[in-house]
């Protein structure tokens, strides 16, 4: 009676188990040499060539002050702000406005190079109290605008280069008063972007209805993961390519499946929204919102549904 008793409580605590572990989040391993699997690589990884990028030694370069701000007006981008040698200048969805802060230091700092703010002069027609600075955690005074931290890119190698738009869904121009530049901002297009959830639906005219991120960008499932466990195959140099989509509150969202709507923590550390326990990524190749570039990359890419479905995946 007993032996048949304790099998019975097993085989309870193993259904208990199996439901409790819905999306199981897998463990860390490590490679011989103790580094994390999957450990995260900055993105777009491979600066200092050109620009104003890191040294030689592989330290950020130190910071460059802006001068005189300009603007000048992108077919593509709108009225895009630039320092005083027609580089364009950048703001980080990461960093906050209220209060100015930057989040981007170390590697990311080497990759985006801080504007500094002595001596900067607002562009003509464009509102001097708009132009501030925030003391960064290294001591650094960085010039913003409206409150956000002002950024060059290491990859722009001359002047009107805008090779940093859309970077890893975060990073974009800046435009004279702050905002992200857009053709219309302050009205149309830019402001109706501005206002997305964190996830929401767009009808995209090839593939229907897909997920999109808080900047319009479109979002992406690997079919090299899984969802029970949930595991990434995306690691490394992989990150560089398809960022993943942060945490999102499920209150901030609109259209999107609930079910399985966790957080997955990576074992590079990384925290990643999952929908149906699906990892989520965007593309770096999409600079714009509404872009699909992303889509059937390498048979393995795919625009996720709302209801986290592969778009267009073979069966």
């Amino acid at each position: 009676m007993n032996t048949w008793r304790n099998a019975s409580l097993a085989v309870t605590a193993a259904a208990v188990l199996s439901l409790t572990t819905a999306c199981g989040q897998e463990k860390g391993s490590e490679t011989p040499n103790g580094q994390a699997v999957g450990a995260a690589q900055p993105a777009d990884a491979g600066y200092g060539s050109g620009g104003y990028g890191a040294d030689a030694g592989g330290q950020a370069a130190g910071a460059k002050p802006a001068g005189q701000l300009a603007v000048w007006e992108s077919k593509d981008l709108g009225k895009v702000v630039t320092d005083s040698a027609g580089f364009t200048l950048y703001r980080f969805d990461k960093d906050t406005a209220e209060p100015p802060k930057s989040n981007c230091e170390g590697d990311c700092a080497k990759a985006w190079p801080v504007v500094a703010a002595g001596g900067a002069s607002p562009a003509p027609g464009v509102d001097d109290s708009l132009i501030g600075q925030v003391t960064r955690a290294d001591g650094v005074k960085q010039l913003t605008i409206d409150g956000w931290p002002m950024y060059r890119y290491a990859k722009d190698t001359k002047p009107g280069d805008v090779k940093g738009q859309g970077v890893g869904g975060t990073w974009y121009a800046a435009a004279p008063d702050g905002k992200k530049a857009a053709p219309g901002a302050g009205g149309g297009a830019g402001a109706e972007e501005a206002d997305l959830a964190g996830l929401s639906v767009r009808n995209d005219p090839k593939l229907g209805e897909v997920v999109v991120d808080k900047n319009g960008m479109t979002v992406y499932r690997f079919t090299k993961d899984s969802a029970w466990p949930m595991k990434t195959a995306c690691t490394g140099a992989c990150l560089d390519k398809w960022p993943v989509v942060e945490p999102v509150d499920k209150n901030d969202t609109e259209g999107i499946l609930k079910k399985g709507f966790v957080t997955f923590d990576r074992p590079d550390g990384i925290k990643q929204q999952t929908i149906d326990c699906w990892p989520i990524y965007t593309f770096a190749g999409d600079k714009k919102p509404g872009d699909t570039n992303g889509q059937g990359v390498g048979g393995t890419w795919f625009a996720v549904s709302p209801e986290g479905k592969p778009v267009g995946a073979p069966k």
